[in-house]
């Protein structure tokens, strides 16, 4: 689907790709990572057909630069730190339906799954939405058309635990028909979500890599979290994933969504020392997932 040959960018003497070769296909749901300036940025620039580059990048045979409405339109595309788009919420979805000949109503539900009610902020400038609210609309103009190529740039920094989980969802019903390039600069926050690693330094392809797919993107994972004591912190840090204590402030239980098992894991590291017990459940399934006696 996608083809980058030979592919080279500078940028001054500075040259960011050098001579870069790569593909992906449908069903490839690509983890792009590398430190910054390794060059996953301009890549993701060249695709979209904004810079001039050497070599050829192509989907499905069409060039970016050449057949720009053509290849735009097929793509959803999530940019790390939103413009700074002054026009009002409702204007906004009206022209990216409209580039893409699709139903900003669509864009709108999307909105509403992941917790944004778009309407209530039709006649709000963009720009003065707060960093989440703009992550979800960014995200619903990109899932709510029928886009077979997803690019995505830390999609998922400013959302909520709740609002991660119905990203992860909107993701698995694409997974099959679409290929998605998830660039970030930390492998944890996106590898349960993908089947493939490309790591880029200093403009090359230094990994690329298969990866096992086990995790359902979809998936749920109930919690229950036993304390030594209780501790405010950490009722402070829990309390944000949705998770509610007893009476003692001692046992914690909640839902993580199942990609997202890692992060959650990394949070709850940082309060080791108070930590009990930890049981991790698939929400379908019996046996736990994880279950570990601390005391």
């Amino acid at each position: 689907m996608i083809r980058f040959e030979q592919v080279s960018k500078r940028f001054g003497r500075v040259e960011v790709l050098k001579a870069l070769d790569l593909a992906i296909e449908r069903g490839h749901r690509v983890a792009l990572v590398g430190s910054n300036g390794a060059g996953k940025t301009t890549l993701i620039r060249c695709l979209l057909g904004e810079y001039r580059h050497e070599g050829r990048v192509t989907v499905d045979g069409m060039e970016p630069r050449t057949d720009r409405t053509q290849v735009l339109a097929r793509v959803g595309f999530v940019p790390q730190l939103p413009p700074p788009l002054k026009m009002p919420v409702g204007q906004l979805l009206r022209f990216a339906a409209g580039v893409c000949g699709g139903d900003p109503g669509r864009m709108v539900e999307v909105a509403g799954r992941l917790g944004l009610d778009a309407e209530r902020f039709r006649r709000h400038p963009f720009v003065k939405l707060s960093g989440g609210q703009k992550q979800k609309l960014l995200i619903s103009i990109a899932l709510g058309r029928d886009a077979d190529l997803l690019v995505l740039d830390e999609p998922a920094a400013n959302l909520d635990p709740e609002a991660r989980h119905r990203f992860f969802e909107l993701l698995a019903e694409k997974q099959q028909s679409a290929a998605m390039l998830i660039s970030s600069h930390r492998l944890d926050e996106v590898a349960p979500l993908v089947n493939r690693v490309i790591e880029l330094d200093q403009g090359k392809v230094v990994l690329d890599d298969r990866v096992a797919d086990l995790v359902a993107l979809a998936s749920r994972l109930a919690c229950t979290i036993g304390l030594l004591r209780p501790d405010e912190a950490f009722a402070r840090a829990i309390s944000a994933w949705g998770f509610t204590g007893d009476p003692s402030g001692l046992v914690w239980q909640g839902m993580v969504a199942g990609p997202d098992r890692l992060r959650f894991l990394g949070v709850l590291s940082r309060y080791a020392a108070l930590l009990a017990q930890i049981r991790m459940d698939e929400a379908e399934a019996v046996a736990p997932v994880l279950e570990v006696a601390l005391a």
